[in-house]
């Protein structure tokens, strides 16, 4: 329950310091037309009022969850960069102790997980953070599925879906409303680095969205075939409604000197800002298991924990 309202207050305030800040019209920008394309988007005005009502709306009591560590760190990105290893700049991945570049649906099933539940093979990434140039592995990260949009509709993510949030060129605080930094225990957030003061750890929520085209479990860019929900209605172009994953990840430092890889100017860095932090799912879940999940926590409206079972209504 802090949890929820630490998450609710957190929102509130990041969206009144957000802005609204917007592109300025209702179609994206040309995506960035570099090798790193892939991790680029310009959200449009929808999308960003969309992505921000969505982090300051009311948890509902419909979700379960996996609990994961960081698995190994490397410089692939099987999504963006499929079979290219060494190509992407770090990520830390968490879950699927198998993911690289060559990763597939198939060598994911294939292989074994750090994530409580067992049945959850998936893969989970988000750039490797620094704190005075030196990698920190997450302390922990929980992967909430959340019933956000119309939970009574919402479906099992298709085995093999996979997709990318956040912005990893974004030069500017508004150009990423997707991911939030905070300090456990404290209410205040925003889009960049906060300075957690001592006896605070740093945390980072980062959503996904709730829309499914229901056809394709990838797109060009990896990120058309899904879209963010408005209120609690789906585009027509995206009619089924998925839980919502939001990635809670904890980092045992406080204070500055933070910095993320990425990529600046072409070329792969650690020492991107704070508001270019993004993520990529890659579902290989246990069907079944994962359809059992979504019927008895998210469309039913309980709260389960990792073995999937209700802990409270």
């Amino acid at each position: 329950m802090l949890r929820r309202l630490l998450a609710s207050t957190a929102a509130v305030i990041f969206l009144v310091t957000a802005g609204w800040v917007t592109t300025g019209n209702d179609s994206p920008a040309p995506r960035a037309a570099s090798r790193h394309a892939g991790h680029a988007h310009t959200f449009s005005k929808a999308q960003q009022a969309a992505i921000v009502a969505q982090a300051a709306a009311p948890l509902r009591g419909s979700e379960f969850r996996a609990d994961c560590f960081s698995s190994h760190r490397r410089g692939d990105d099987p999504i963006v960069f499929p079979g290219q290893a060494g190509r992407s700049h770090i990520h830390e991945f968490y879950g699927n102790r198998t993911a690289n570049a060559a990763s597939t649906l198939q060598s994911l099933a294939a292989g074994t997980t750090n994530c409580t539940p067992k049945t959850d093979l998936s893969s989970y990434w988000t750039p490797t953070l620094y704190q005075n140039g030196a990698p920190v592995a997450p302390e922990r990260v929980t992967v909430y599925y959340q019933g956000i949009t119309d939970h009574t509709r919402a479906v099992a993510h298709p085995r093999g879906l996979r997709y990318v949030v956040g912005n990893a060129l974004a030069t500017s605080p508004d150009q990423n409303p997707a991911a939030r930094w905070s300090c456990v225990g404290r209410p205040e957030a925003g889009r960049d680095f906060i300075n957690c003061p001592p006896g605070t750890k740093l945390e980072n929520y980062l959503d996904f969205p709730t829309c499914w085209d229901g056809k394709n479990l990838d797109s060009a860019n990896h990120r058309d075939h899904m879209a963010y929900a408005t209120g609690q209605s789906c585009p027509a172009s995206h009619p089924v409604v998925v839980p919502r994953l939001e990635l809670l990840i904890t980092w045992p430092v406080n204070g500055g000197g933070l910095t993320l890889a990425g990529t600046r100017n072409g070329a792969n860095v650690t020492n991107a800002p704070g508001y270019t932090f993004h993520g990529d799912f890659f579902n290989a879940w246990d069907d079944g298991e994962l359809k059992r999940r979504v019927a008895g926590c998210v469309n039913a409206g309980y709260i389960c924990g990792a073995d999937g079972n209700p802990i409270q209504q």
